[in-house]
């Protein structure tokens, strides 16, 4: 675990989360999407692994935003 980058990479998560709700997926319907496991799904989103720049692109792709978007930060409460 990187942490000296752990409040990014729990905002990424926060962030990839929102936006797959938000698109109406679970975690199972993206990754086989994206090709990834269900597992590697739910450890980016809650900060446990360190996606790689590949990942964050393929989840930006899937989810029909801009790569930028997983690293902006908002202010909304997050409900999960």
């Amino acid at each position: 675990m990187d942490r000296e980058h752990h409040k990014e990479l729990i905002q990424i998560g926060l962030n990839i989360l929102y936006y797959r709700k938000e698109r109406g997926y679970t975690q199972q319907q993206l990754a086989e999407i994206i090709s990834y496991s269900k597992n590697h799904i739910q450890q980016i989103e809650t900060a446990k692994a360190t996606p790689s720049v590949i990942a964050l692109l393929d989840i930006a792709k899937a989810l029909d935003i801009p790569a930028s978007k997983l690293f902006e930060y908002d202010n909304r409460e997050w409900r999960i």
